[in-house]
C-alpha cells in the first residue's frame, strides 16, 4: 500500500473514531500497515497541541465548526509537519510534501473550501515552522 493510501486511512480511522466514539484500534481495519497505526497514534498522542495550532489560525472558526474530516487532515498533516521524523520508515516526508498530501485528500473528499482551508492553516504553521516545531 502507497503512503498516500496509507495516510489517508490514518485520516479516516481518525476521522471514524472522532464520529463514532471507537477507539483507534476499533477504526482500523484488521490489515492495518504500521505506518498508518503510527500516524494516527502520533496526532492522538499530540492531539491536544495539534488542536492549539489549528484553533490559533483558524480566524473566525472554532475547531468544533471545522467539519470532522477536514480536522482529521488538519491534525495528520501537523503531525507529519512537526513529527515525520518519528513516524516508521526510511525518511520524512519534507513539510510542502505533507501540505500537498492534505490539500490533495482534502480535494478528493471535501467541500469546494476546504482545499484552500487546509492549505492556508497548514501553510501558516510551515512559515512558523521554527517557533512551533517541538526542541
Amino acid at each position: 500500500m502507497r503512503r498516500t493510501e496509507q495516510r489517508r486511512a490514518a485520516i479516516w480511522a481518525l476521522y471514524q473514531s472522532d464520529l463514532l466514539g471507537r477507539s483507534l484500534e476499533q477504526a482500523f481495519p484488521r490489515d492495518v500497515p504500521a505506518f498508518t497505526r503510527a500516524l494516527a497514534q502520533l496526532v492522538r498522542d499530540h492531539q491536544g497541541e495539534l488542536d492549539e495550532l489549528i484553533r490559533a489560525r483558524a480566524s473566525g472558526w472554532s475547531l468544533e465548526r471545522i467539519a470532522p474530516l477536514e480536522r482529521s487532515i488538519l491534525r495528520v498533516g501537523l503531525a507529519e509537519l512537526l513529527y515525520g521524523h518519528d513516524l516508521p520508515g526510511d525518511r520524512a516526508i519534507p513539510p510542502e510534501g505533507a501540505i500537498d498530501e492534505a490539500v490533495e485528500t482534502a480535494k478528493r473528499f471535501c467541500g469546494a473550501e476546504a482545499p484552500a482551508f487546509v492549505n492556508g492553516i497548514l501553510g501558516a504553521v510551515l512559515r512558523d515552522l521554527d517557533e512551533v516545531r517541538p526542541k
